[in-house]
């Protein structure tokens, strides 16, 4: 799929979470919705939810709400690619997840991957959005700003 493509799928998509979304306050809700309509809108998508950061265990992140196969529980701050962009802060855009130091395989047929960190109003960061695909190289530039943008808009109001 070409960027023109992916960035008319976004706009769809963010577009139908802003209005599903509107006024709701619970997170776990928010990021269900998101996980659904991405999941749906994507066909590359092989697995879309959330790592929330654990308020009971510092560094380390628990499994939300997703889309896909079976996620892994809990993941450290630092660890794999979702541990790293929970401790950076900062997207991780992996071209091929097997070349990723420390890559924390939950499914063995996820390929490539794109983790965005969660921050709410107060920019404190309080999950990541992980998404996977069973393709190498399924994300792009074009997948971090919209992405980035989404999260920010529904998370950082």
């Amino acid at each position: 799929m070409n960027a023109e493509q992916k960035q008319v799928l976004y706009q769809e998509a963010e577009k139908e979470l802003i209005s599903i979304t509107e006024g709701e306050t619970n997170v776990t809700a928010l990021m269900a919705t998101i996980s659904c309509i991405l999941a749906q809108k994507f066909d590359y998508y092989f697995w879309t939810g959330f790592y929330i950061v654990d308020p009971a265990r510092e560094n380390e992140l628990v499994v939300g709400p997703y889309q896909g196969t079976l996620g892994c529980l809990r993941i450290p701050f630092g660890r794999g690619v979702c541990g790293t962009a929970a401790a950076t802060l900062k997207t991780q855009v992996v071209e091929d997840v097997h070349a990723f130091p420390g890559h924390i395989a939950c499914d063995s047929r996820s390929n490539s991957e794109i983790v965005v960190p969660v921050l709410n109003a107060q920019g404190q960061l309080i999950a990541v959005l992980d998404v996977d695909s069973v393709e190498t190289g399924s994300f792009d530039h074009t997948d971090r700003i919209a992405l980035e943008t989404l999260m920010q808009r529904i998370f950082a109001q």
